[in-house]
């Protein structure tokens, strides 16, 4: 006989009782049940540390960038990025060029 089994995760409440997330894809019938805590990652101590650095922020009326602003910031980033690499191998390409000629200026 096969066993049917989800996961499934919910709330224990005060009174014992549990309230599901999402309602079990299983016919009615009598279930096994295995409890175990979910480590609530709003209480650790780097989450609190941020929450108090947002709330911070937001005192000093500090507005995070947008996604937009992020995304142009880094697109103007990569922009730069390419333009030094192309400067890079220009002047690897000189070099070589002089190397070159001074080669041809040393032979015999």
């Amino acid at each position: 006989m096969a066993t049917d089994a989800v996961e499934i995760q919910g709330t224990l409440r005060e009174d014992g009782t549990l309230l599901l997330d999402n309602k079990p894809n299983l016919p009615p019938g009598r279930v096994k049940v295995i409890v175990e805590l979910i480590q609530d990652y709003k209480q650790t101590e780097i989450w609190q540390f941020f929450e108090r650095l947002w709330a911070e922020q937001r005192e000093r009326g500090h507005v995070p960038r947008s996604r937009e602003e992020i995304d142009t910031e880094l697109q103007a980033a990569r922009q730069e990025d390419e333009e030094r690499m192309q400067e890079l191998e220009r002047i690897h390409e000189e070099c070589e060029r002089h190397r070159h000629q001074q080669g041809q200026l040393n032979r015999p």
